[in-house]
C-alpha cells in the first residue's frame, strides 16, 4: 500500500499522498474522533472511539451528520455532500509529513446555519494550508435536532460538545501528525465562526486552542434555555410527542428530519417571539431554529458577554466579514427586487431601527436601490456589528485582535461580496468554486488571503495594526484601495446604528 502510517491512541491510520503543484503533502481522512450515532447515542454526550486492531486506511472521507439539502436557490449557489452512516463523527487531517516537526496546527469548524454542512467539501480541502507548513484538521459535528435540540434528559449544545471533542482529538493526536497542540488556531465561517465564539465563551473548551479566526459569525448567536425548550416544545408536537428525549430517541432519522424541516418553515412563516421566544427569533436571525443553548454548563452565558467578562483570555483574534453578506440570502430569493422605499422602513424596523437609520444608508448610496438599501442594513445588523462588538470586546482588555473585510465582488447574479464568497479564497480552492466566484476569480487574492491565513497561525500577527483605540480593517479585494489597504472603521456612521442598540 502507498502512504503513510501514523498511530494514533485509538489505532493505526494510513493515509495517502496528494500533489499540490510541485509539493506533495498527506491526507488522512475520515479518521473517528467519538463513537457512532447509533440509537440513544445520537443524543447523548460524545462517546470514546473504540480501538481497532490492525491498521485503518484513511484515504476517502467518511459519513457527513444527518441533514437535508440546501433548498432552492441556495442549492444553486452552495456545494452539499450527504453521505449517511453511523461514524460521521470524524474529522480529517491534511499535514506536510507526520512527526517531523511541531508545525502551527489550523482547525477547520464549517457553517451551515446549525443545520446543514460536512468539512468534506471540496472547497474546504486543506491541502494547500499543508503545502504551506500547517497541519489542516477539518471536522464534522452533530446538526440540527441530534445537534442542537434541547430536550429534558438530553445533555444540550451536543454540536458544541462534538466540537470540544474533537479538539481534545487534536491535543493528544496531532503531534503524531507533525503539528503543535500548542499552537492550535480555530477557524470557521457562519455557523463554524458562531461556534468559535461559543467556544471562546465556554469553560470547557479552554486550553484548547490558542488563535481564533471568526469568519462572517457574531458572538450573540445563543438561545435562552426557556426559548430553545418552546422550540423542542413544537417540534416534539409535529410528532405527537412528549419533548423528553425519551420521547425521541428511538425515531428514525429520516423522521426527525422530516420534522426538523417542517419546523424551519414555520419558524420562518411566522417569526412570533411569543410562539418561539424572543432569544430565538433575534439571536437565530428570524431563519435558524435550533443553534447553541445558554445551558449553563457548556455555554454558562451569552458569548458575548462572557467574553467581556474575560472568557477566552489569552487567545489572539481575527474576525471579519464580507461586505455584502446578507445579498446571499435576499437577492437569489427575489426579495430584494420587490422592496420598495416605502416598504423598506417598516422591513427594517423589526430590527429595532427607525426612519433615521434608513435615512443614513440610503443618504450612503444614492444610486442603489431601496433593496440594496436592506441588504447593506441586514449586513451590519447580523454580522458585522457583532464581528465588531466581539473584536473590541477582546481588544479592550489589551489582547491582541485584528479585524478585515473581504470586499471582491463576484459577477455571479449581482450578489457582490455576498456570505460565503471569501472561503475559497482562503482556503486557495478556486479550481472548484465556480457557482459562487464565477469562472475566472482572481488567484492573487486567494494567495493574498491565504497566506495572510497561514501567517497568522504560525506567528499570531495577520500583518497589519491590531485594534486599539481605533479600528484599523484590512481589505481584501476593493481594487479602488490597493493593496494591503487598512482603513479605520470604514462607513463608521453606519456600524453605530446597530451598536448603538
Amino acid at each position: 500500500m502507498t502512504g503513510v502510517r501514523v498511530t494514533t491512541r485509538a489505532g493505526v491510520v494510513r493515509g495517502r499522498r496528494v500533489s499540490v503543484g510541485d509539493s506533495v503533502v498527506h491526507a488522512f481522512l475520515g479518521i473517528p474522533y467519538a463513537g457512532p450515532l447509533v440509537g440513544a447515542a445520537r443524543f447523548a454526550a460524545p462517546s470514546a472511539v473504540e480501538p481497532w486492531e490492525g491498521e485503518r486506511p484513511a484515504t476517502e472521507h467518511g459519513p457527513t451528520p444527518p441533514q437535508g439539502p440546501y433548498p432552492a436557490p441556495s442549492s444553486e449557489l452552495l456545494p452539499s455532500v450527504i453521505v449517511d452512516g453511523d461514524e460521521s463523527l470524524n474529522l480529517s487531517v491534511w499535514t506536510p509529513e507526520p512527526g517531523t516537526g511541531r508545525l502551527p496546527v489550523m482547525v477547520w469548524i464549517h457553517g451551515g446555519a446549525f443545520t446543514r454542512g460536512t468539512h468534506r467539501l471540496p472547497t474546504y480541502d486543506g491541502a494547500a494550508f499543508a503545502r504551506d507548513g500547517v497541519v489542516v484538521v477539518g471536522i464534522n459535528y452533530r446538526l440540527g435536532a441530534l445537534g442542537f435540540l434541547s430536550l429534558a434528559g438530553a445533555p444540550d449544545n451536543r454540536g458544541l460538545r462534538d466540537q470540544i471533542a474533537a479538539l481534545e482529538w487534536v491535543r493528544d493526536n496531532v503531534a503524531d501528525f507533525g503539528g503543535d497542540p500548542d499552537q492550535v488556531t480555530v477557524f470557521g465561517e457562519s455557523a463554524g465562526a458562531m461556534s468559535i465564539a461559543a467556544l471562546l465563551a465556554s469553560p470547557r473548551a479552554e486550553g484548547l486552542f490558542r488563535r481564533a479566526i471568526v469568519q462572517s459569525g457574531n458572538a450573540v448567536s445563543a438561545s435562552d434555555l426557556g426559548d430553545a425548550r418552546l422550540v423542542a416544545s413544537e417540534f416534539t408536537e409535529t410528532l405527537g410527542l412528549p419533548p423528553t428525549v425519551v420521547g425521541v430517541a428511538d425515531l428514525p432519522t429520516a423522521e426527525l428530519q422530516r420534522a426538523q424541516d417542517a419546523l424551519g418553515l414555520a419558524l420562518v412563516g411566522d417569526p412570533n417571539p411569543s410562539r418561539w421566544g424572543a432569544s430565538t427569533i433575534a439571536r437565530g436571525l428570524g431563519v435558524m431554529s435550533m443553534f447553541p443553548t445558554i445551558d449553563g454548563d457548556i455555554l454558562p452565558a451569552l458569548p458575548i458577554d462572557a467574553i467581556r467578562a474575560g472568557a477566552g483570555r489569552g487567545v489572539e483574534v481575527l474576525a471579519g466579514t464580507t461586505r455584502e453578506e446578507m445579498r446571499f440570502f435576499l437577492v437569489p430569493t427575489g426579495l430584494a427586487a420587490v422592496v420598495t422605499a416605502e416598504m423598506l422602513p417598516g422591513i427594517v424596523g423589526r430590527l429595532g431601527v427607525g426612519a433615521d437609520a434608513v435615512a443614513t444608508y440610503s443618504r450612503n448610496r444614492p444610486d442603489e436601490s431601496p433593496g440594496d438599501v436592506m441588504c447593506a442594513m441586514f449586513t451590519d445588523y447580523s454580522f458585522r456589528s457583532g464581528t465588531a462588538d466581539l473584536v473590541d470586546a477582546i481588544a479592550t482588555r489589551d489582547q491582541p485582535a485584528w479585524q478585515y473585510e473581504f470586499a471582491w465582488p463576484t459577477p455571479v447574479r449581482d450578489l457582490r461580496a455576498c456570505h460565503a464568497l471569501e472561503l475559497a479564497f482562503v482556503f486557495d480552492t478556486l479550481n472548484g468554486s465556480s457557482q459562487l466566484t464565477g469562472p475566472t476569480p482572481p488567484q492573487e487574492l486567494a494567495d493574498e488571503m491565504h497566506s495572510t491565513w497561514v501567517r497568522f497561525a504560525t506567528t499570531g500577527d495577520p500583518g497589519w495594526d491590531r485594534v486599539g483605540t481605533n479600528r484599523p480593517v484590512r481589505t481584501f479585494g476593493d481594487a479602488s484601495l490597493g493593496a494591503d489597504a487598512v482603513v479605520v472603521d470604514p462607513r463608521a456612521d453606519e456600524l453605530a446604528v446597530f451598536r448603538q442598540q
